[in-house]
């Protein structure tokens, strides 16, 4: 394959995959309590996974690398799926849940230099505090819009943190310690894992009620295809061929796309503020994604 099919076909095919993760949340949850619908594509994902499992001959982990991607599983899939579907549920705007989750990048390379004492220069650096720039600006509209609201509630701040850090120390456990592993048979360990951490929800905390609508079908179908899938199956890809600093800065590049999808399908209005916030996020991404010249 040709270098750009990596450094940018693929990466852009991620990016558009995860954003409309949130259109088929808005889509889905009217219809469905948070944990009982992501309970149901998870259940759902795994019979697509097992199919491709047996026509690819996956090779399955050990005892020890199940034990390694069932935590990745829980941080990636269960914590962030979960805060990100339970603040919107209980109240936050779909706006605010971007905006605190829009922070992984960063948190995700301090981690990484941390725990995977990875090297991130300062022009990365720069990057990064110029995506979190953009992605501030993008929401800024919406942020000021839910200025006049009552009020975030403290528990829904919570499940969004919750995200927040499940999808930034997910990254980085992903890449200390499920890189050899067999993508497909991977991923279905990690959904396996997180499916049984939404059981848990769904029985304790709703009451597992379900309105199968044709909107709902629709949406829950395109999370399990589109997301759990596809999205999911590209990422553990890019976190394995990239550092997890540099593959967590496409996240970055999330809201400005969702922006631009809800203004194609509801009108929502993309302002000049909104526009030139993308453009600041797509520069920050670059700066961190793309490497520098080599000095002769």
């Amino acid at each position: 394959m040709p270098p750009i099919f990596y450094t940018f076909f693929v990466p852009a095919l991620f990016v558009w995959l995860w954003s409309t993760g949130f259109i088929g949340g808005k889509f889905g949850l009217p219809y469905a309590e948070p944990f009982t619908m992501l309970l149901i594509r998870m259940l759902l994902t795994l019979i697509p996974l097992g199919i491709l499992a047996v026509l690819l001959k996956a090779r399955w982990p050990g005892w020890r690398g199940a034990g390694h991607l069932a935590v990745t599983g829980i941080l990636v899939h269960g914590f962030y799926l979960g805060g990100v579907f339970y603040a919107i549920d209980q109240g936050m705007s779909a706006g605010v849940v971007s905006l605190i989750v829009g922070l992984q990048p960063l948190v995700t390379a301090l981690a990484a230099v941390i725990f995977l004492k990875e090297s991130v220069t300062v022009r990365q650096w720069i990057g990064l505090a110029l995506g979190l720039l953009g992605v501030a600006l993008v929401l800024m509209e919406k942020l000021g819009a839910s200025a006049t609201d009552v009020g975030i509630p403290p528990r829904t701040l919570i499940w969004a943190l919750l995200a927040l850090l499940g999808i930034s120390m997910g990254t980085v456990y992903q890449k200390r310690y499920g890189t050899s592993v067999d993508l497909v048979s991977g991923t279905m360990i990690q959904y396996a894992a997180a499916g049984t951490l939404f059981a848990v929800g769904a029985f304790t905390l709703e009451t597992r009620e379900v309105q199968w609508t044709l909107q709902f079908q629709l949406a829950l179908g395109w999370l399990v295809f589109g997301l759990s899938v596809s999205a999911i199956l590209i990422l553990m890809w890019l976190i394995r061929r990239g550092a997890a600093s540099q593959v967590a800065s496409l996240f970055y590049l999330v809201p400005p796309v969702t922006a631009l999808e809800a203004y194609l399908l509801f009108g929502e209005r993309l302002g000049p503020l909104a526009i030139a916030g993308g453009l600041v996020a797509i520069t920050g991404v670059a700066l961190v994604t793309v490497r520098a010249p080599a000095k002769a």
